[in-house]
């Protein structure tokens, strides 16, 4: 069992495959999504049938189920809630992550098993917020992305310590207060609305300010040669900050990202978590430069602005290139099964992801394609999209590890 003193790890989970790279990589607990009620509408997400597949699988790897029942509710949405909780009830998911008041009472009324968790939507701030929280049944509160570290402390200390906190400590950051955004719905239609789970990002795109006496002499702000960019905001990033925000009090970091692929979740996964238990940050740090990502910054907590002044596209530098199914021994090497990804070709440098070890080199060697026939046969390149390949390794591969390439400018796949 995790202890008061080591932080729990909470990581996103857009669909099964994600949620398999979030506990290989050694996640404490998985938040995600059914179709409906949650903050990322455009995400992947899960059917019920696959829920309850998630909770069994992750209870059998010792981590948790948050499921996100998030975004501002109506009454159609309330009326048919009851229902859907009574068989998440049923599943054993552990917690829902909820905004809305109503929300909460019928989670309490309907779920009685799971826990409740205030969303980072209702922007609590203050202990007597949380507090009056914790009176309607909740376990944990995730905090306003907006507060400091001192203040993180202070809350902290003026709550009751049967009340966890939850704070943000990587990936993309909204320009609204705590994600309240009304701008995607007033440039894209209601359809679009970010309180609903389905934001068009309006804030990454290039803007201009004109006056209106002077329409045709738009002027552009923190201008760069790709135009300006003064609503977008730099990625978070606290992996420097883990020991600050548990002396702080903080009892779960959460990486955001519902919406990334697989690669993100294991690499992001595997950073955090190798520090957590103990390396140094700064072996790790560029770790996350390698994943997609704009410019990372401490977000508000050491009062540093979060925006961005320039590049609004991601960085991606390296790509995932297969994902390891086993292996087994031959000779004085291994024999590993992939299932590939993304192109390499055959002597091209990989590297190679697993939990618990350090990140390792090897030269693509040995390589053959499982064809249709059922046989092996000698390929050049990893370039089959879903095919499996074998290759020879230096040290076993274990289902889930991720073989890795430095990005050659070609469209990544996952």
């Amino acid at each position: 069992m995790r202890s008061r003193a080591q932080m729990e790890l909470l990581a996103p989970a857009q669909g099964p495959e994600q949620l398999a790279m979030a506990l290989h990589f050694g996640a404490d607990a998985v938040y995600l999504a059914a179709p409906r009620w949650g903050m990322r509408a455009g995400a992947r997400n899960f059917t019920e049938d696959e829920l309850a597949d998630a909770v069994q699988t992750a209870h059998a790897a010792g981590a948790t189920v948050h499921l996100t029942l998030n975004t501002v509710m109506t009454d159609a949405d309330t009326d048919e809630l009851p229902a859907f909780l009574e068989r998440i009830d049923a599943m054993g998911v552990d917690a829902a992550i909820v905004a809305d008041l109503g929300a909460m009472a019928l989670v309490r009324a309907h779920a009685p098993h799971v826990e409740l968790h205030v969303s980072t939507q209702a922007s609590v701030s203050s202990a007597a917020a949380a507090e009056q929280y914790a009176r309607l049944g909740a376990r944990r509160i995730v905090l306003a992305r907006e507060l400091t570290l001192g203040q993180i402390a202070e809350l902290r200390r003026r709550l009751s310590r049967e009340v966890e906190l939850e704070v943000f400590a990587h990936g993309s950051l909204c320009m609204a207060y705590s994600g309240r955004c009304l701008l995607s719905a007033e440039l894209m239609g209601p359809g679009r609305s970010a309180s609903y789970g389905a934001c068009a990002q309006p804030c990454r795109w290039g803007w201009q300010l004109v006056e209106d006496r002077s329409p045709d002499r738009p002027v552009g702000l923190e201008i760069d040669e790709r135009g300006s960019y003064l609503l977008s905001s730099n990625d978070l990033c606290l992996l420097g900050h883990l020991g600050d925000l548990r002396e702080a009090g903080v009892d779960a970091l959460k990486i955001e990202g519902r919406a990334k692929g697989s690669y993100y979740t294991a690499c992001v996964v595997n950073a955090y978590r190798h520090v957590l238990d103990g390396d140094p940050a700064e072996a790790w740090l560029g770790e996350l430069d390698l994943v997609s990502h704009r410019p990372y910054s401490t977000g508000f907590l050491l009062g540093e602005p979060t925006q961005n002044p320039g590049r609004v596209e991601y960085a991606r530098e390296r790509t995932m290139v297969a994902v390891a199914r086993g292996s087994e021994p031959q000779g004085d090497a291994w024999l590993a099964c992939v299932t590939c990804r993304n192109r390499a070709d055959s002597g091209a440098e990989l590297q190679v992801l697993a939990p618990g070890e350090p990140v390792r080199s090897l030269t693509l060697a040995g390589l053959e394609l499982l064809g249709e026939d059922g046989c092996w046969h000698v390929a050049d390149a990893l370039v089959r999209n879903g095919a499996t390949y074998r290759l020879r390794t230096p040290w076993p591969l274990a289902a889930g590890d991720i073989l890795c390439a430095a990005n050659a400018g070609s469209k990544e796949r996952y």
